[in-house]
Protein backbone atom coordinates (compact mmCIF):
# COMPACT_ATOMS: atom_id res chain seq x y z
CA UNK A 1 0.00 0.00 0.00
CA UNK A 2 1.51 3.37 -0.94
CA UNK A 3 1.83 5.93 1.89
CA UNK A 4 0.12 9.03 1.13
CA UNK A 5 1.54 12.57 3.03
CA UNK A 6 -1.04 15.21 3.95
CA UNK A 7 -1.13 18.41 6.54
CA UNK A 8 -2.45 17.16 9.93
CA UNK A 9 -5.76 18.36 11.48
CA UNK A 10 -5.94 19.76 14.66
CA UNK A 11 -7.50 16.25 16.01
CA UNK A 12 -4.83 14.72 13.71
CA UNK A 13 -2.03 16.49 16.40
CA UNK A 14 -3.79 14.93 19.25
CA UNK A 15 -3.11 11.91 17.94
CA UNK A 16 1.34 12.54 17.47
CA UNK A 17 1.30 14.02 20.93
CA UNK A 18 -0.34 10.90 21.80
CA UNK A 19 2.07 8.69 20.40
CA UNK A 20 4.54 11.17 21.79
CA UNK A 21 3.59 10.48 25.11
CA UNK A 22 3.43 6.13 24.08
CA UNK A 23 7.06 7.13 23.53
CA UNK A 24 7.99 8.62 26.96
CA UNK A 25 7.83 12.41 25.86
CA UNK A 26 5.53 13.29 28.53
CA UNK A 27 3.87 16.31 26.57
CA UNK A 28 2.30 18.93 27.53
CA UNK A 29 -1.57 18.79 28.29
CA UNK A 30 -2.21 21.98 26.07
CA UNK A 31 1.02 22.12 24.23
CA UNK A 32 -1.63 21.35 20.80
CA UNK A 33 -3.27 24.99 20.82
CA UNK A 34 -0.22 26.67 20.74
CA UNK A 35 2.09 24.29 18.68
CA UNK A 36 -0.94 24.11 15.80
CA UNK A 37 -1.39 28.40 15.94
CA UNK A 38 2.25 28.57 14.90
CA UNK A 39 1.73 27.13 11.64
CA UNK A 40 -1.06 25.63 11.22
CA UNK A 41 0.16 23.85 7.83
CA UNK A 42 3.89 22.70 9.17
CA UNK A 43 2.27 19.12 10.41
CA UNK A 44 2.45 16.37 8.26
CA UNK A 45 1.00 12.79 8.56
CA UNK A 46 1.76 9.69 6.56
CA UNK A 47 -1.48 7.11 5.99
CA UNK A 48 -2.02 3.96 4.73
CA UNK A 49 -5.60 4.24 3.29
CA UNK A 50 -6.84 6.32 6.14
CA UNK A 51 -4.86 4.56 8.70
CA UNK A 52 -2.71 7.39 10.30
CA UNK A 53 1.44 5.92 10.92
CA UNK A 54 3.76 8.54 10.71
CA UNK A 55 4.00 11.81 11.92
CA UNK A 56 6.62 14.89 11.71
CA UNK A 57 6.12 18.29 12.73
CA UNK A 58 7.74 21.39 10.00
CA UNK A 59 7.00 24.76 11.31
CA UNK A 60 8.01 27.77 9.67
CA UNK A 61 8.77 30.69 11.97
CA UNK A 62 9.53 33.07 9.08
CA UNK A 63 10.99 33.04 5.81
CA UNK A 64 14.38 31.88 7.41
CA UNK A 65 13.69 29.48 10.09
CA UNK A 66 12.02 26.36 10.62
CA UNK A 67 11.73 23.76 12.87
CA UNK A 68 11.77 20.14 12.83
CA UNK A 69 9.86 17.69 15.68
CA UNK A 70 7.38 14.93 15.62
CA UNK A 71 9.35 12.93 13.97
CA UNK A 72 7.17 9.43 14.75
CA UNK A 73 6.40 6.45 12.82
CA UNK A 74 3.87 3.81 14.72
CA UNK A 75 5.63 0.91 15.98
CA UNK A 76 3.56 -1.56 13.22
CA UNK A 77 4.77 0.36 10.92
CA UNK A 78 8.87 1.30 11.39
CA UNK A 79 11.31 -0.35 8.99
CA UNK A 80 9.42 0.38 6.32
CA UNK A 81 10.55 3.43 4.64
CA UNK A 82 7.59 5.40 5.91
CA UNK A 83 9.29 7.36 8.44
CA UNK A 84 12.23 8.15 5.73
CA UNK A 85 9.53 9.59 3.63
CA UNK A 86 7.92 11.42 5.79
CA UNK A 87 11.24 12.63 6.97
CA UNK A 88 11.98 14.07 3.48
CA UNK A 89 8.79 15.66 2.78
CA UNK A 90 9.29 17.44 5.87
CA UNK A 91 12.29 18.93 4.71
CA UNK A 92 11.46 19.64 1.35
CA UNK A 93 8.38 21.61 3.54
CA UNK A 94 11.17 23.98 4.79
CA UNK A 95 12.58 24.77 1.89
CA UNK A 96 15.42 26.65 1.76
CA UNK A 97 15.66 27.47 5.98
CA UNK A 98 17.75 27.00 8.16
CA UNK A 99 16.38 23.87 10.09
CA UNK A 100 16.74 23.52 14.10
CA UNK A 101 16.05 20.25 16.05
CA UNK A 102 16.57 18.57 18.97
CA UNK A 103 17.21 14.68 18.34
CA UNK A 104 18.19 12.42 20.47
CA UNK A 105 22.09 11.42 20.47
CA UNK A 106 22.02 7.84 19.02
CA UNK A 107 20.33 9.69 15.90
CA UNK A 108 22.97 12.15 15.57
CA UNK A 109 24.95 10.70 12.77
CA UNK A 110 21.52 10.26 10.57
CA UNK A 111 20.66 13.53 11.00
CA UNK A 112 24.30 14.45 10.49
CA UNK A 113 23.96 12.57 6.85
CA UNK A 114 21.10 14.51 6.25
CA UNK A 115 23.66 17.76 6.49
CA UNK A 116 22.36 18.85 10.67
CA UNK A 117 25.48 20.10 12.55
CA UNK A 118 25.38 19.74 16.04
CA UNK A 119 25.04 23.31 18.07
CA UNK A 120 25.08 21.99 21.57
CA UNK A 121 23.54 19.26 23.75
CA UNK A 122 20.43 19.76 26.21
CA UNK A 123 20.04 17.59 28.97
CA UNK A 124 16.58 17.07 30.85
CA UNK A 125 16.72 17.56 34.30
CA UNK A 126 14.01 16.14 36.63
CA UNK A 127 12.88 15.36 40.56
CA UNK A 128 10.29 16.62 42.98
CA UNK A 129 10.27 20.84 43.27
CA UNK A 130 11.78 21.44 46.77
CA UNK A 131 11.31 25.47 45.64
CA UNK A 132 9.87 27.73 47.64
CA UNK A 133 8.30 30.48 46.08
CA UNK A 134 9.81 33.73 46.93
CA UNK A 135 8.79 36.78 48.31
CA UNK A 136 10.83 38.94 46.18
CA UNK A 137 8.84 42.63 44.68
CA UNK A 138 10.74 41.91 40.92
CA UNK A 139 8.51 38.54 40.26
CA UNK A 140 5.32 39.30 38.18
CA UNK A 141 2.48 37.16 36.92
CA UNK A 142 2.79 37.38 32.34
CA UNK A 143 -0.48 39.54 31.72
CA UNK A 144 -1.38 41.57 28.60
CA UNK A 145 0.14 44.67 29.65
CA UNK A 146 3.70 43.45 29.73
CA UNK A 147 2.85 41.35 27.34
CA UNK A 148 5.11 43.63 24.39
CA UNK A 149 8.17 42.82 26.44
CA UNK A 150 8.20 39.47 27.25
CA UNK A 151 7.79 39.20 23.18
CA UNK A 152 10.67 41.82 22.91
CA UNK A 153 12.92 40.05 25.20
CA UNK A 154 12.50 37.02 23.68
CA UNK A 155 13.18 37.71 20.26
CA UNK A 156 17.24 37.74 20.65
CA UNK A 157 17.21 34.38 22.76
CA UNK A 158 15.76 32.68 19.89
CA UNK A 159 16.46 32.32 16.12
CA UNK A 160 13.56 33.52 14.53
CA UNK A 161 10.44 35.74 15.41
CA UNK A 162 7.72 33.87 17.15
CA UNK A 163 4.76 36.25 18.49
CA UNK A 164 1.88 33.89 17.53
CA UNK A 165 3.47 30.94 19.32
CA UNK A 166 4.50 33.73 22.61
CA UNK A 167 0.92 34.90 23.04
CA UNK A 168 -0.48 31.59 23.22
CA UNK A 169 2.52 29.99 25.07
CA UNK A 170 2.77 32.79 27.98
CA UNK A 171 -0.96 33.93 28.46
CA UNK A 172 -2.41 34.60 31.61
CA UNK A 173 -4.80 32.66 33.33
CA UNK A 174 -4.29 29.88 31.65
CA UNK A 175 -5.73 26.72 33.47
CA UNK A 176 -2.58 24.52 32.69
CA UNK A 177 0.13 26.87 32.27
CA UNK A 178 1.93 29.75 34.59
CA UNK A 179 4.01 32.85 33.39
CA UNK A 180 6.02 35.16 35.02
CA UNK A 181 8.60 37.74 34.55
CA UNK A 182 11.49 39.40 36.03
CA UNK A 183 11.16 43.26 35.85
CA UNK A 184 13.84 45.73 36.90
CA UNK A 185 13.68 49.48 36.77
CA UNK A 186 10.85 48.88 34.64
CA UNK A 187 12.34 46.67 32.08
CA UNK A 188 12.17 42.98 31.55
CA UNK A 189 15.39 40.88 32.49
CA UNK A 190 14.06 37.35 32.85
CA UNK A 191 10.78 35.26 31.85
CA UNK A 192 9.42 31.79 31.92
CA UNK A 193 6.78 30.08 31.84
CA UNK A 194 5.74 26.16 33.82
CA UNK A 195 2.95 23.54 32.15
CA UNK A 196 1.32 20.81 33.00
CA UNK A 197 2.51 17.53 31.19
CA UNK A 198 1.25 14.13 31.38
CA UNK A 199 3.49 13.78 34.31
CA UNK A 200 4.44 16.64 36.30
CA UNK A 201 5.69 19.88 35.06
CA UNK A 202 7.78 21.39 32.67
CA UNK A 203 9.56 24.47 32.67
CA UNK A 204 10.74 26.01 29.70
CA UNK A 205 11.54 28.56 28.60
CA UNK A 206 13.77 29.82 31.73
CA UNK A 207 15.73 33.06 30.02
CA UNK A 208 17.21 35.63 32.08
CA UNK A 209 20.28 38.04 32.31
CA UNK A 210 22.01 36.76 35.10
CA UNK A 211 22.70 33.39 37.47
CA UNK A 212 20.73 35.27 40.30
CA UNK A 213 17.63 36.23 38.44
CA UNK A 214 17.18 32.85 36.75
CA UNK A 215 17.17 31.23 39.96
CA UNK A 216 14.60 33.70 41.48
CA UNK A 217 11.81 32.79 38.64
CA UNK A 218 12.97 28.93 38.57
CA UNK A 219 11.55 29.42 42.51
CA UNK A 220 8.89 31.77 41.27
CA UNK A 221 7.41 29.02 38.73
CA UNK A 222 8.55 25.76 40.75
CA UNK A 223 7.73 26.92 44.11
CA UNK A 224 3.88 26.77 42.95
CA UNK A 225 3.86 23.15 42.39
CA UNK A 226 6.35 22.17 45.45
CA UNK A 227 6.43 18.87 45.98
CA UNK A 228 5.63 17.33 42.62
CA UNK A 229 7.21 16.22 39.66
CA UNK A 230 9.45 18.91 37.29
CA UNK A 231 11.53 19.31 34.44
CA UNK A 232 13.64 21.48 32.93
CA UNK A 233 16.09 21.31 29.64
CA UNK A 234 18.73 22.58 30.44
CA UNK A 235 21.76 23.48 27.31
CA UNK A 236 25.04 21.70 28.02
CA UNK A 237 27.04 24.86 27.77
CA UNK A 238 25.27 27.18 30.33
CA UNK A 239 27.30 25.70 33.43
CA UNK A 240 25.03 28.23 35.64
CA UNK A 241 22.02 26.32 34.32
CA UNK A 242 23.56 23.17 35.70
CA UNK A 243 24.20 24.17 38.89
CA UNK A 244 20.73 25.56 39.13
CA UNK A 245 19.71 22.20 38.02
CA UNK A 246 21.94 20.46 40.56
CA UNK A 247 21.02 22.89 43.10
CA UNK A 248 17.22 22.37 43.70
CA UNK A 249 18.03 18.49 43.25
CA UNK A 250 17.50 17.98 39.25
CA UNK A 251 18.69 14.92 37.89
CA UNK A 252 20.02 14.34 34.47
CA UNK A 253 17.37 12.30 32.79
CA UNK A 254 18.64 12.21 29.00
CA UNK A 255 20.33 13.83 26.45
CA UNK A 256 19.10 15.47 23.05
CA UNK A 257 21.25 17.25 20.71
CA UNK A 258 20.32 20.87 19.23
CA UNK A 259 21.56 20.49 15.71
CA UNK A 260 21.06 22.92 12.41
CA UNK A 261 20.60 22.51 9.16
CA UNK A 262 22.14 25.58 7.07
CA UNK A 263 19.76 27.52 5.25
CA UNK A 264 20.93 29.95 2.20
CA UNK A 265 21.14 33.01 4.40
CA UNK A 266 22.38 31.35 7.39
CA UNK A 267 26.11 32.83 7.48
CA UNK A 268 29.51 31.53 7.66
CA UNK A 269 28.99 29.09 10.22
CA UNK A 270 25.37 27.74 9.52
CA UNK A 271 24.33 27.45 13.10
CA UNK A 272 22.27 30.34 15.00
CA UNK A 273 24.45 32.47 17.37
CA UNK A 274 22.21 32.41 20.53
CA UNK A 275 23.54 33.92 23.70
CA UNK A 276 23.37 30.51 25.73
CA UNK A 277 24.39 32.05 29.00
CA UNK A 278 20.53 33.56 28.72
CA UNK A 279 19.32 30.40 28.38
CA UNK A 280 18.72 28.10 31.77
CA UNK A 281 15.69 25.91 29.74
CA UNK A 282 15.08 25.32 25.94
CA UNK A 283 10.71 26.49 25.55
CA UNK A 284 10.09 23.03 24.28
CA UNK A 285 11.99 20.18 21.72
CA UNK A 286 9.13 20.15 19.54
CA UNK A 287 8.86 23.77 18.61
CA UNK A 288 12.32 25.07 19.65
Amino acid sequence: MTLTIRPMTRDNLETAIEWAYEEGWNPGLDDAEAFFATDPDGFLMGYLGEEPVTAISVVAYDEGFGFLGFYLCHPEHRGKGYGWATWAAGIERLGNRTIGLDGVAAQQANYEKSGFKLAHRDIRHGGISIADVPMDPRLTVIGRGIYPSIRDYDRPLFPAPRETFLKRWVQAGHATRRGMALIEDGAVTGYGVLRACRAGFKIGPLFADTDGGADVLFRGLAGTVKGQEIYLDVPEPNEAALALAERYELSPEFITARMYKPGGTSGTSGLPDLPLEKIFGITTMELG
